[in-house]
């Protein structure tokens, strides 16, 4: 099985510049366990301490947000495509 992960900007400092990850997660926690094998560290900026995502952290499979596919429990499918959100506030 295989998804596709596209890395916006604000998270290609982590990836070595990559945009777009090509891996086998089955869900969301393996999603973060497979990133952080891979780039040591991104973890920390994706999830807490527990395996959550980050509270500033949007994450979308195939364009819906997994909020409303369970959560931390969504399950991915052959060929999703997941989208990593971070929230990003500025300005005066």
């Amino acid at each position: 099985m295989a998804i596709t992960v596209r890395i916006p900007p604000p998270l290609r400092k982590y990836t070595a510049g990559e945009g777009l990850v090509s891996t086998s997660a089955q869900n969301l926690r393996d999603l973060f366990d497979k990133l952080d094998a891979r780039y040591p560290g991104i973890r920390g900026v994706l999830a807490t301490e527990d395996g959550k995502p980050q509270r500033f952290l949007n994450i979308y499979v195939n364009d819906e947000d997994i909020r409303f596919l369970g959560g931390a429990d969504c399950n991915f499918k052959d060929g999703d495509e997941i989208l990593l959100i971070p929230a990003i506030a500025g300005g005066v």
